[in-house]
């Protein structure tokens, strides 16, 4: 009888024991998908293409960030009318860590979506552009950036002053505050956005992207992402400049110094022969050639006028064509413009800096021009011969004087 129990007890546990066995789901653990990626350098220069291959999980779409370590300052004043409230905000943004050089590489299956931005010109928008194109996973740099803002008001610009320091935001409100600070860095949707990356049925993508000459130089990092969970490795290279190319944080941009010299000696040459440094001049010019920032153009043509100025009053002062009180009084006058002014160049856009310095140039060359017509040059000649008869009289005048004083002194040293 004991034996039979113990049968039945094992016959018990080892069908339990196989029921077990069956009833344990299957697990089978799935691979993690995984994103690769690569270049064919490790240095690049100005105008080199940089060719980027690797690997995504197959029928997925991959992009392609591309960040300098280089950070350059930007700013922002919202003066767009809010259609909710009808009210203006006037709110002053800016951050000190916008990179130098930015641009996502899309798949070439979302070009659609970016033409259709791309053809609203000056109103496109990042926020909608990577919404529209699934990019918004790849907006990684920016974000980490911190956005200050104040609230402007134009007591606080005349007495140089931002405004009212208003408190931080979020990091969701940074991440889409950084949006417009990205167009108003690089203005183009082109400079911004490149849908170019051919993603071949085994998940294999290749890329190609020309680094700008105007590149700021150091490191850069290319990293591809697919989704947020699912990203490579971060990848490096680094920028060299070439002889005679200088990097200019404050701009985040390369220039080849020789060309801005010789365009500063032929355009002051001529500037101080019509009493100025030049920079009126030299400005524009500088937008124009070498799409550096307005801001940082006009503040730094300013120091530059200086020597021209201070050499052009030296030699003018040998010659005697000065008149110091008229001079030292529009000095004074143009003391508070000095102030008003660069505060004022944060606050507008380059499409309104370009519109006002283009009227101001108009009106100048109309004066200009109204002075060469005949009846200002009749007018201006008769003028001019009152003047001169006026300085006969004074010479002459000057003359007598002098040979007064003269003939004083002769009576007195024969006493």
């Amino acid at each position: 009888m004991r034996k039979i129990v113990l049968i039945l007890a094992f016959i018990l546990i080892a069908s339990g024991t196989a029921l077990a066995q069956v009833e344990q789901p299957l697990i089978v653990e799935q691979p993690l998908e995984t994103v690769t990626i690569s270049l064919d350098k490790a240095e690049y220069k100005g105008g080199d293409t940089i060719k980027i291959e690797g690997k995504a999980p197959l029928g997925r779409p991959v992009y392609i960030e591309i960040a300098s370590e280089a950070r350059v300052q930007v700013s922002r004043l919202d003066s767009r009318r809010d259609p909710d409230t009808g009210r203006i905000p006037w709110v002053f943004y800016q951050s000190r860590d916008i990179p130098a050089l930015y641009m996502i590489l899309m798949p070439e299956v979302v070009k659609a979506g970016y033409e259709i931005e791309k053809a609203k010109g000056r109103d496109w928008s990042v926020s909608r552009t990577l919404l529209m194109t699934g990019a918004d996973v790849a907006f990684l740099t920016p974000p980490k950036g911190e956005v200050h803002r104040w609230q402007a008001s134009v007591m606080a610009t005349i007495t140089g002053s931002k405004g009212e320091r208003l408190a931080p935001m979020t990091e969701e409100m940074d991440r889409r505050r950084t949006m417009p600070l990205i167009k108003t860095r690089f203005r183009h949707i082109e400079n911004v956005f490149s849908p170019t990356i051919q993603v071949k049925e085994d998940g294999t993508f290749t890329a190609e992207f020309m680094l700008p000459n105007n590149a700021p130089s150091g490191a850069y990092t290319v990293i591809a992402v697919v989704d947020e969970d699912t990203k490579s490795a971060p990848v490096a290279f680094n920028r060299d400049l070439a002889f005679g190319q200088l990097y200019f944080p404050r701009a985040g941009q390369t220039l080849n110094a020789i060309g801005p010299f010789l365009l500063a000696v032929a355009v002051c040459t001529f500037g101080v022969t019509m009493g100025a440094g030049g920079g009126f001049i030299l400005n524009p010019l500088l937008i124009f050639i070498y799409g550096i920032p307005h801001a940082i153009v006009a503040g730094s043509v300013l120091p530059s006028v200086l020597f021209s100025q201070g050499a052009g009053i030296a030699n003018y002062t040998k010659i005697k064509f000065i008149n110091w009180k008229l001079g030292v009084g529009i000095g004074l006058a143009m003391l508070a413009g000095g102030f008003i002014g660069p505060l004022l160049t944060q606050f507008i856009t380059l499409e309104q800096f370009r519109f006002l310095f283009g009227w101001i140039l108009l009106i100048l060359a109309g004066i200009m021009v109204w002075q060469t017509t005949p009846g200002f040059l009749e007018r201006n000649k008769r003028e001019n011969a009152i003047l001169k008869e006026f300085k006969k009289k004074a010479e002459e005048a000057r003359a007598a004087r002098l040979a007064a004083m003269e003939e004083a002194k002769k009576t007195t040293e024969k006493k």
